[in-house]
């Protein structure tokens, strides 16, 4: 059964992804029938909070942590601010932190903004595959640092960074560690029981869940202050009233990625090699961005060159295929993006970039029909706009 318009060819689930009926199917009762406080002390409260716990439970089996260690959020970003606020706070003698240049804006913007606060940000480069040096890592750790924040999975790429590696480091050291994982949930397996992962952070809507709720994982060992103040939900943790419909789908969500993981790592995949591959073979001047086997299993980013990426994505959305030129949450910047800089290519191959990213949902037949139409629509603004086609390495 399709879940989304017959006319729209679906290739951004980086971006977010379409919600899954089961999940919807699930949320329902609790957005009608379900409407009470779970904090309320009466029997029809009560049922809401078996339904947090039954959803924080799923959830925990996903990443393979306890669940009281998942505290639920409003989205990934919350996660990911409320992480650096509280390593800042819990040791005011740390007051330096250690990221990449590559990371997703909720870190990069963050980091910016403690920066010009008088927090000292050292960030770590990549190389041209989009990998870490984790020897830069353990030079970059001092006696004040507070907190590594690292990525699992680039959003843009889909190179994953050694997480389990680098959070050994930062233990070593004594250091706090986060991971924003929230291109990674689901796509990859994760067990936080064996590894030294302090914080992790995901997001619903890259897991087939409505946009609006997300989770910190919180190590039951890891000091951590909250970062909203007010009623005592979530241990103490987070307060705010609990989204309870959101949550139970995010439970449900969480459930299904579990289940559908192994698919994930082999049809997706399929067919995500099947699109790169067959854009490889057909047209002249196209290189993959980013390491292509160190990378979830349903990204594609690649480099056209001798186009700019704003033109085709116009001709592309006119076909009704849906595609990025990077993050979502930079759509509309003039700058080009600081991941395909921060990897070292030239302005100009990371203007000519488009982001392909694929989920279960995706059929063979519409991948199929939408390279028709990328391989026309790149012909013809090569047409229009003659340039020597250069396949360059950086």
């Amino acid at each position: 059964m399709s879940i989304r318009p017959k006319d729209i060819i679906y290739l951004d689930s980086n971006g977010t992804t379409s919600v899954d009926p089961a999940v919807v199917s699930e949320m329902m009762p609790y957005l009608t029938d379900f409407y009470g406080n779970p904090s309320s002390a009466y029997g029809f409260g009560s049922q809401l909070k078996e339904a947090i716990d039954t959803a924080r439970e799923r959830i925990a089996a996903l990443i393979g942590c306890d669940p009281s260690e998942i505290i639920f959020t409003s989205c990934g970003t919350e996660s990911n601010n409320a992480v650096l606020q509280s390593a800042l706070v819990t040791d005011p003698d740390r007051q330096h932190i250690i990221t990449s240049t590559v990371e997703h804006s909720a870190i990069i913007k963050h980091g910016e903004t403690l920066a010009k606060r008088g927090i000292e940000v050292t960030w770590l480069p990549v190389d041209f595959t989009g990998r870490l040096d984790l020897d830069d890592l353990k030079k970059a750790i001092r006696p004040d640092t507070a907190l590594v924040s690292l990525m699992w999975a680039n959003n843009e790429t889909g190179v994953l960074f050694p997480i389990e590696e680098a959070a050994e480091i930062a233990r070593e050291k004594g250091v706090l560690f986060h991971t924003d994982a929230v291109q990674a949930v689901g796509k990859i397996p994760i067990n936080l029981r064996n590894t030294k992962v302090n914080f992790l952070s995901l997001s619903g809507h890259k897991l087939h869940c409505p946009k609006g709720i997300g989770v910190l994982y919180v190590n039951r060992r890891t000091r951590f202050n909250s970062y909203l103040i007010g009623g005592g939900q979530e241990n103490g943790k987070r307060a705010g009233t609990e989204n309870v419909p959101y949550i139970v789908g995010l439970g449900k969500a969480a459930e299904l990625a579990r289940e559908t993981m192994d698919y994930e790592n082999t049809e997706v995949k399929k067919l995500r090699d099947h699109f790169e591959n067959t854009l490889l073979d057909a047209v002249d001047g196209i290189e993959v961005n980013g390491d292509r086997e160190l990378r979830l299993p349903n990204t594609s980013n690649v480099a056209i060159h001798g186009v700019e990426s704003e033109a085709l994505l116009i001709l592309l959305d006119q076909k009704g295929i849906c595609c990025s030129g990077g993050s979502a949450c930079t759509t509309g910047s003039l700058h080009p993006s600081h991941v395909l800089i921060g990897m070292g290519f030239s302005a100009e191959r990371a203007r000519g970039s488009v982001r392909f990213s694929f989920s279960r949902f995706n059929t063979q037949d519409e991948i199929d029909r939408a390279l028709k139409i990328i391989i026309e629509a790149i012909q013809r603004l090569r047409r229009l706009s003659p340039k020597q086609v250069q396949v360059v390495a950086r």
